[in-house]
């Protein structure tokens, strides 16, 4: 009978000097990369969060016809608005008001006709400008951008043809995050989050940016989980810019049995696709017993 042989544990090789001394050197290159990347994703992140040169803008326009200029002093320098009356509202019949927050590449300039829906349906439009945006003095920021809105909205409320009860909230991407902010400080019946992130920190991460070097969070979801009111929030299925996850993790927040989540099959700068749209909007408003 033939004994088994006898394996012998043998100590793996010692990694070669010159070895070590690349991964070492390897690893040292790396970590300066990714230090000088945080350097410049720190000093950059307010240029890439609000572009507002590719908003274009003038230095002075002429605003089409039936919409009231409105304007408040910041402590950067003045800051315009536009206020659209809705059909048929007056003082002796006040109606809804939808505060409209826009993109970060876009001015209040771009959406008068293509929120003249809301105007049809009875419900005033207040598009507030983004500091520093078009004829906006200032820089802008969550804080700066936050502070003006909340001041609009304080003036729109004294409004006679304004019922502050039915105050609507409508963000578009990072405007989202706007009218998000908004209903932090302020009070209203509904809230609409188009093609929105559901915070900065988490579209950051994608940059491998840390979330605590943030500037402007935007933290969508914090503010829902508190928020008691109907959301509704509308995004494509398409989107590359702001993947569809956000808008999941923005609906699970909410807690209103009427808030909704709806995707259509489009990107992020082809939503609102058209009809459908403005028929989930209405029914969601009609649901929230802000349109009656």
């Amino acid at each position: 009978m033939t004994a088994p042989s006898a394996t012998t544990d043998r100590p793996d090789p010692p990694i070669p000097s010159r070895t070590r001394r690349l991964i070492k050197r390897t690893m040292i290159y790396l970590i300066a990369i990714y230090l000088i990347w945080l350097m410049i994703g720190c000093s950059i992140q307010r240029s890439i969060l609000f572009p507002r040169s590719l908003a274009g803008g003038s230095a002075s326009v002429t605003p089409p016809q039936g919409i009231e200029v409105l304007h408040i002093d910041s402590d950067q320098g003045q800051v315009e608005a536009w206020f659209i009356p809705g059909d048929a509202v007056t003082a002796e019949s006040p109606g809804p008001v939808v505060i409209f927050a826009h993109g970060n590449a876009e001015l209040i300039d771009h959406w008068p006709d293509a929120l003249r829906h809301y105007k049809r349906l009875g419900i005033s439009v207040l598009l507030p400008e983004f500091r520093g945006y078009g004829r906006s003095a200032g820089e802008p920021s969550q804080h700066a951008i936050a502070q003006d809105f909340a001041q609009f909205y304080d003036q729109i409320i004294q409004r006679p043809d304004v019922d502050p009860a039915r105050i609507i909230l409508h963000g578009r991407s990072i405007g989202g995050g706007v009218a998000a902010q908004l209903a932090d400080d302020r009070p209203s019946a509904a809230m609409i989050l188009q093609s929105s992130p559901s915070s900065i920190k988490r579209l950051a991460a994608r940059l491998l940016l840390p979330w605590f070097l943030v500037r402007d969070p935007f933290d969508s979801v914090r503010v829902l989980k508190d928020y008691k009111q109907p959301v509704l929030v509308m995004h494509g299925s398409a989107d590359k810019t702001i993947p569809p996850s956000h808008a999941t993790r923005l609906a699970k927040a909410t807690s209103n049995p009427i808030s909704r989540l709806i995707f259509y099959d489009v990107d992020h700068n082809t939503l609102p696709p058209g009809e459908p749209y403005w028929k989930d909007i209405e029914q969601f408003l009609i649901d929230a017993d802000v349109l009656r």
